[in-house]
């Protein structure tokens, strides 16, 4: 695991609000870091370049709030919220990223966090963000809670997936799939899930039977419209 820092001891002064930053920039996490550092009352106690680091870090250091940008690679900002999430379900994430689109803000909504800030928004709002989160509170900032009310004035039957009648894609075939669509071969695939070849070919079977895609091409362009890579990434060859 490439974590940039894990320091395994959380003993902070009391009032302090311990944070975990998730981000595959690393500018980013340096500047969002010197920022917190100016506050005597936030503490980072460790950085995370990708989804899977930020999972085991957040098992591990059990941080107030977690920093969570959303296009990461191995495994994303929603899954690794997911997955966070699941195994504690007191766990605080705060989404910091550069992308306010609804499909994004309501299926990260729907997974569990606790806040979402845009990249685009001031230190201040921020900060403010975190130590609503570590109060227990939810925050939004205002453009991403406009676009929920605007969200949910629309028709009850938009749910902020993919498709209303998208299929359930399990948490191992979603990691197959961005994998796929960050453009790995199966036996890349195998080694980066610590699983064997043959178990990678039947996941991407199972996906190309549920999806009714069966090209790579078309798998990396549901993953983009899915919101489970950025459109920016590189896209994998037909």
């Amino acid at each position: 695991m490439n974590c940039l820092t894990e320091e395994t001891s959380q003993t902070t002064c009391s009032g302090q609000i311990t944070v975990l930053l998730a981000d595959d920039h690393t500018l980013v996490r340096q500047c969002v870091r010197a920022l917190l550092q100016t506050d005597r009352h936030f503490t980072v106690v460790g950085e995370a370049s990708n989804g899977s680091e930020a999972v085991k870090l957040a098992q591990a250091l059990r941080p107030d709030v977690i920093l969570m940008d959303i296009g990461m690679p191995v495994l994303n900002g929603l899954d690794a919220t997911r997955q966070i999430v699941a195994g504690d379900p007191t766990a605080k994430v705060l989404v910091l990223s550069a992308h306010s689109e609804e499909v994004y803000i309501r299926r990260l909504s729907n997974a569990g966090v606790a806040g979402y800030v845009e990249k685009q928004s001031c230190c201040r709002v921020l900060t403010k963000a975190i130590r609503k989160v570590a109060e227990g509170n939810t925050f939004f900032s205002p453009s991403v809670s406009k676009r929920l009310r605007e969200e949910e004035s629309k028709s009850c039957d938009r749910n902020g997936d993919f498709k209303a009648n998208a299929p359930h894609l399990t948490p191992r075939e979603s990691a197959v799939l961005q994998l796929v669509a960050e453009g790995l071969a199966n036996k890349q695939i195998a080694a980066e899930l610590g699983i064997d070849i043959k178990t990678v070919e039947k996941h991407r079977q199972c996906l190309m039977n549920k999806l009714n895609i069966h090209k790579t091409a078309g798998l990396t362009r549901y993953a983009i419209d899915a919101g489970i890579i950025e459109s920016g990434l590189k896209l994998a060859s037909a």
